[in-house]
């Protein structure tokens, strides 16, 4: 919509050419027009003159203009005044005229002389109230001072959105002279601005009259080509007193350093936040693998496009960290990747899982070497030559626009573990020192998580090693009894479990099955003493709940250890079997033609709670009974009530007639994958007579 089709505001529309629509500057001023013939009376009179000094034109015609609009004493002036405009010279200044009602009243007059056909002279005047033109002049002076002088960049735009003035202010913003503006459009001086959405804020206004302000922008100018710049720019509709449209006031304001102050409170809180969020995210486990591919989730895509995380071999493997090799280079061990959109790039990084070995000119070499971040803000191409494996990969990173990079060194506890490389290539703003300082700060916390998942491996293999040389071997069958057992560790951290099978005299047979509360290294050694306890007094033949008191002194001298036992004794001549429990699940019996069942028998308190008596049970085993002892591992999950899984078991041992070896694999294969506690299982059952 142009200015020629844009409605008026009294519902006509301005023909081409010059508007003539009421309300200008001469309306303002209120201009009266006087014509004197050469005798000096009053041949013309407009409305003006007499709403200015109050005669009609019926009393103002053929007048003497001297007698009638000035005093007596100012006759002679004005008399001599008005020779001197009908001679033909041009006269401005201010005359005391004599309103109808007698005041007086000081009027801004512009005189000059005309002719008509004949050659007759005549005197044109052209009058205003002195104070209404004194005011338009400050008025004017101020606004043009202002203007020109304000901080404030200003400017006026046609109704066709092109530049029609711009002050100093702006002028100095945008780099560009009076010339350079004028007459053009937003989107044809300033093509690195948004031009669409500032001529859209300005045809709102037009349109509506309602004014924009604090209308943010954000681009760069001639001014200052290099460097992002933020302005707040205001919208007013301009008008003149009829109400006619003339067209767009912007006031512009630099606000760049308020705007990098509230981006660099954004980013902190931003970094804040990742940096809490990497709290909870990294280190759900304790398995070295997940705990870098958290890091590199977290990392992506907030802080870079692509992450590779890299740990050194002798991570992996458990031994003492070396950061080099005495020839400079290192062997890695990729452990995680990760892109925040899809992208080649991931096939350059190292595979996951897979080792790699890198000269000393590789960046994440030189980066363990050191022990201190790379920080590439610009990657040249000689730069991916030493962040690529190989020039195939060189090729891909090229391809996919990297264009800056970050390595920062994995430490914890004084020892470098590896590095966490990070790669720019859709976001196009380089790494900066601030992301360098999140980047190390990241590095830092899943360092130490994955440390602490390298030292409890090596500690779980330390206990789970020692847990299993103190563990019974495979159990060989015994007169008149078949035996069968598994030992399964738990997933996260091996424990105390045991059991055992002990031969006594006369043909008799000791069954063991316990739990030493805890884990770990301290455990394991825990239960090693209370097995090698439980054979010396087995072969005392002491009664089971003997054998027990026995045990509970001894884990009382160990200091703060509690764990649990289950002790039974028996006899596969005569089917006896005598049993006691300190604090330990029931074993199962499974008599041919009958239902498995938990044995009923007192529970007894825990070892090493001292001074509390064990009782003992018996029970008759008939050829073809399974008594089936067993730790709480294999029937207790995490979420499930320990009675589901005592059901399942029971299920599991009814009508099993297949060789127990085969028997332990089904049940543990139903019952527990990936156990969260250690699990012991012995299975015994009474040979058949003649077998």
């Amino acid at each position: 919509m142009t200015a020629q089709d844009r409605p008026r505001a009294d519902g006509e529309a301005y023909p081409n050419g010059p508007a003539a629509a009421p309300g200008g500057l001469l309306d303002l001023l209120r201009v009266a027009a006087v014509v004197l013939d050469s005798e000096g009376r009053i041949a013309l009179w407009s409305p003006e003159a007499e709403r200015l000094i109050g005669y009609s034109a019926a009393e103002a015609l053929g007048r003497n203009a001297v007698r009638l609009l000035v005093d007596r004493e100012n006759r002679r002036r004005a008399v001599e005044l008005f020779e001197r405009v009908r001679a033909g010279p041009m006269w401005a200044g201010v005359v005391p005229v004599r309103h109808k009602d007698g005041a007086a009243l000081r009027v801004e007059f512009r005189t000059m002389g005309l002719r008509d056909s004949r050659g007759d002279a005549y005197a044109l005047g052209l009058a205003a109230d002195e104070r209404t033109v004194r005011q338009l002049e400050t008025d004017l002076a101020l606004s043009g001072f202002l203007v020109e002088q304000s901080p404030v960049g200003l400017a006026v735009f046609d109704t066709d959105l092109c530049w029609v003035l711009a002050n100093p202010a702006l002028r100095d913003m945008n780099g560009l002279g009076r010339q350079e503006l004028r007459g053009r459009r937003l989107s044809e001086v300033l093509p690195e601005v948004d031009a669409r959405a500032i001529e859209s804020a300005m045809l709102h206004v037009l349109e509506t009259g309602q004014p924009v302000l604090d209308h943010q922008t954000v681009g760069r100018t001639p001014a200052d080509p290099e460097h992002e710049h933020a302005w707040s720019e205001s919208y007013y509709r301009l008008e003149d007193p009829g109400g006619r449209v003339l067209g767009i006031a912007v006031s512009v304001i630099d606000v760049s350093r308020r705007h990098r102050a509230a981006s660099e409170i954004a980013e902190a809180r931003e970094r804040l936040a990742l940096i809490a969020e990497a709290g909870v995210r990294i280190g759900t486990t304790l398995d070295l693998r997940q705990t870098a591919q958290e890091l590199a989730d977290v990392a992506v895509p907030r802080l870079a496009d692509l992450a590779a995380v890299d740990v050194l071999d002798a991570v992996v493997r458990r031994e003492p960290v070396a950061r080099v090799r005495p020839d400079g280079s290192a062997r890695f061990r990729a452990l995680a990747v990760a892109a925040g959109y899809p992208t080649d790039a991931v096939h350059a990084a190292d595979p996951v899982g897979e080792i790699a070995r890198y000269d000393p000119s590789r960046m994440i070499t030189q980066c363990v070497r050191d022990a201190r971040p790379i920080f590439l803000p610009r990657v040249s191409d000689a730069d991916l030559r030493r962040i690529a494996r190989n020039e195939a990969a060189r090729a891909v990173l090229r391809k996919e626009g990297v264009h800056s990079y970050l390595a920062a060194p994995l430490i914890a506890r004084g020892s470098v573990l590896g590095t966490l490389s990070l790669h720019r290539t859709v976001n196009d703003r380089p790494f900066d020192e601030q992301d360098l300082t999140l980047a190390c700060e990241l590095a830092t916390r899943a360092a130490l998580c994955i440390d602490n998942a390298r030292l409890y491996a090596r500690e779980r293999d330390a206990a789970l090693t020692l847990q299993r040389s103190l563990l019974s071997q495979q159990p060989r069958d015994l007169d008149g009894l078949e035996v069968a057992s598994r030992y399964l560790p738990a997933v996260s951290a091996a424990g105390g479990d045991w059991f055992d099978v002990l031969p006594l005299k006369d043909g008799k047979v000791a069954l063991v099955v316990g739990d030493v509360m805890g884990k770990g290294i301290h455990a394991a050694a825990i239960m090693g003493q209370l097995r090698t306890a439980t054979r010396a007094f087995a072969q005392l033949d002491l009664a089971p709940a003997e054998l027990l008191r026995h045990l509970d002194d001894i884990t009382t001298a160990l200091g703060e250890s509690i764990a649990t036992c289950l002790y039974a004794v028996c006899d596969p001549r005569t089917g006896r079997c005598r049993l006691s429990t300190a604090g330990h699940l029931p074993p199962v019996l499974a008599r041919p033609g009958a239902r498995p069942e938990l044995l009923d028998m007192p529970s007894g308190a825990p070892l090493g709670v001292g001074g509390v008596p064990f009782a003992a049970a018996e029970c008759e085993l008939s050829p073809g009974t399974l008594l089936a002892l067993f730790t709480d591992g294999l029937v207790e999950k995490r979420h499930q009530p320990i009675d589901v899984g005592l059901r399942t078991l029971l299920e599991l041992l009814d009508h099993q007639q297949g060789p127990l070896e085969r028997t332990c694999d089904q049940v543990l294969a139903a019952l527990h994958g990936a156990p969260d506690d250690d699990v012991a299982l012995l299975l015994a059952r009474l040979r058949p007579t003649g077998r």
